[in-house]
This record gives structure tokens, sequence and C-alpha cells, in this order.
């Protein structure tokens, strides 16, 4: 697949100015509108690259292939193949939540590509195994798909204001509501569970990159103790906890996520 056919697969946006690049990647059932905020904020000083995963947004949903996305290698494969159409080296790959492994996976497999990941949110493994702490029983989490496959708006009214918190502003959860009732129902349900499975506490050790873990308080999806395994395991990582709640920070606290990223950067 040539850029042109990457670029229109993944609905690729190219903006801003500077010798380095950016690139945002958004977190489940959302699209890249989710970084438009933070990502603006650094258009001054450098080249901001915005995406789509397959899937979400206006990504090109004919290129869905179940197969190709039943593991989070193929949505980083999708990312190293923009990073490869774009010619990038030593970029900064920002994910959110289920981004912040995906960018991991795609550092591991095309080093040189990107030297910093900011990790926002992130979870290595959402079940409990052990004496790990992912926040989620096996029968949560089987108990989450079952409910979100047999009643994906129901699923997206009720998920959306607890994953974002900040009940004090519901027009921050009925943003993200919106989000995930605009995604397609069956993939969202295969997303979810490739997302929700996943374990990459392994892979972990064999990031390269230099790692910002930003972690937010009352985060229901990625709660503090894994935003801290995750710091613990990666190999050169810096961790800070944001002033701020649940698991959209870059809407909730926006300034927060510029200001911690202006620092790492």
């Amino acid at each position: 697949m040539g850029p042109t056919e990457v670029f229109r697969r993944n609905n690729v946006q190219i903006s801003g100015t500077g010798a380095r690049t950016m690139v945002f990647a958004h977190g489940f059932g959302c699209d890249q509108t989710m970084w438009k905020d933070v990502a603006s904020a650094f258009a001054d000083d450098f080249r901001i690259v915005l995406f789509d995963y397959v899937g979400a947004g206006q990504s090109d949903l004919s290129q869905y292939d179940s197969a190709r996305y039943g593991s989070l290698d193929g949505y980083a494969a999708d990312v190293v193949e923009i990073g490869r159409a774009l010619a990038l080296e030593d970029a900064i790959f920002v994910g959110h939540s289920v981004s912040a492994m995906i960018g991991a996976l795609a550092g591991i497999a095309a080093p040189g590509m990107f030297s910093d990941l900011v990790m926002v949110g992130p979870s290595p493994r959402y079940i409990d195994d052990g004496d790990y702490a992912g926040g989620f029983s096996h029968d949560q989490i089987e108990e989450l798909l079952e409910f979100l496959a047999e009643n994906h708006l129901g699923w997206s009214t009720a998920m959306g204001p607890t994953i974002m918190g900040n009940a004090d502003r519901p027009e921050l959860g009925e943003r993200l509501t919106n989000s995930f009732c605009n995604t397609d129902p069956d993939i969202a349900r295969e997303f979810a569970g490739v997302t929700f499975f996943s374990d990459n506490r392994d892979d972990l050790a064999r990031v390269t990159a230099r790692t910002l873990v930003l972690q937010c308080r009352e985060d229901v999806i990625a709660p503090q103790c894994v935003g801290e395994y995750v710091h613990q395991n990666l190999p050169n990582s810096t961790f800070v906890m944001l002033d701020a709640t649940g698991h959209c920070p870059n809407l909730s606290a926006p300034d927060q996520v510029i200001g911690a990223i202006r620092a790492f950067v």
C-alpha cells in the first residue's frame, strides 16, 4: 500500500511546522478530534500528525479486516505504515489509553521511528492476574463486552460518563458518549475485545524510547497502580500525576496535558 492509500485508510491529517513530528493517537471509541485542543498547542514548533484507526472517525471502513485487527499488533502495523509513509525518524508518539500500548508496539517494530513516547492513561493489561492489579476481573470484562454486544447505545450511554469522570461537567461525558455511539457497533465490539483482553506487560521491557507516563486520579479504566506499574517496568520513563480526574485528561484537562508534554519534549 502506497502513502496515498495509507493516508486515505487512516484519514491522516498533517499540520504545523517544525523539524520534529508529533503523532497523536486516540483511544477506543474515539477519533482524532479528541486530540485537537492539545495538538494545536504544539503546531508552532512541531509537524502535527492526526489520524483515525480503521473503524473510527473518517477512516476507510472498507479496509477493516477482523484478522488483521484481531490484536493490537495490527493497529501498531498501521502506525508503522503511517510513519514510513511520512519517513518519520525520532518522532514523538502521543497515545491515549489503548494507544499507549499500540505506540509501544509500533516503536518496538520500527526502531528509530519514535524516540519519545507519551502514554496517557496506559494499561498493559486490564485484567487482574495474581499479584498484578489491572482494575478488572475476567468476569467483569466478560460482562462489559456482553453488554456492549447486546446494547451498543445503552453501553455507550452508561460508560461514557463513567469513563470520563468529572461528574460536575456532564458535557464531557456526553461528548464521549456521542463518540462511542458514532462508532460502528461490530468494529467497536471487536476492538473492545482486543483492547480489554490484551496483555503487553512483557513488551514494556522492550521499549527503548524515552517515555512519559501521564496518570489521572479516579481513573476507572487505568487506575494509579497500573500507571505506576507501567512506569516501573519501562527502562526509561518519567511518571507524572496530573491534577486531573477520569480517564480522558486530553478532554477534561488539556492544559495539564499540554504542560506535562511541553516539559518532557
